[in-house]
């Protein structure tokens, strides 16, 4: 082999060494940028993570927040203890205050007798007069019906939680399927940027191990020339 023909493969090997310079040069930016982007989604990541139980936390909160403070004779308080279940919270709430409203209903009913009772007896050992006696009746009558109505208004008040609770578990389970699915997403994108990068590193050994066999070639040449 001459030295001409020994130059020539010199310059054509130092051409091949600059092209895989320049292609590991360009690759290292890329490199760089698929780093920052997996770390960012690994930060999104575990912000959707801490959503997730700030929404649980919320749901948990706003339960909490329904307990009717009611006065009177009829008081009910609800502990809805996190991770029970709504419904099973909903219909012991609903049976506690059916029992109240029938004890008060009974008490007010037994009341309401023996006081028309007394009355009756009244008028008719003491010969008292009917007019007033009419009045009492009258007036027991209207406390009844009072009584009456406020039981209505807490039965309404729990056909108004129950239908609270269910738009607030219909919201927390539409924002808690739209967090999952941003987490399966982002999951996905991590899973796709690690393949990438494990695949741009395995070009750059291979280019890297090129070049280093590229610089002992031409080490080997100059020696030649020399």
């Amino acid at each position: 082999m001459t030295i001409e023909d020994f130059k020539l493969k010199y310059e054509t090997e130092l051409g091949l060494r600059q092209n895989v310079e320049a292609d590991i040069n360009g690759l290292r930016p890329l490199l760089d940028q698929l780093t920052i982007t997996r770390s960012d989604l690994e930060l999104e990541f575990e912000s959707l993570k801490e959503e997730l139980i700030a929404l649980k936390k919320n749901h948990e909160e706003e339960i909490k927040g329904l307990h009717p403070q009611t006065s009177g004779d009829v008081n009910v308080e609800v502990n809805a203890t996190p991770g029970y279940n709504l419904t099973e919270v909903l219909n012991d709430l609903r049976k506690e205050y059916e029992h109240l409203i029938e004890n008060n209903r009974k008490e007010v009913e037994k009341w309401y007798e023996t006081k028309i009772s007394e009355v009756n007896q009244e008028v008719h050992s003491s010969g008292q007069d009917i007019e007033s006696s009419n009045k009492q009746v009258t007036e027991l009558r209207r406390e009844y019906q009072n009584v009456e109505i406020e039981l209505q208004s807490h039965l309404s008040t729990v056909q108004s939680l129950q239908s609270s609770l269910a738009d607030i578990e219909g919201r927390y389970n539409l924002h808690l399927q739209q967090i999952q699915g941003l987490i399966i997403s982002v999951e996905e994108e991590l899973a796709s940027i690690r393949c990438e990068i494990d695949n741009q590193n395995q070009e750059y050994r291979l280019l890297l191990g090129i070049k280093n066999q590229l610089e002992q070639e031409i080490a080997q040449y100059r020696h030649l020339l020399d």
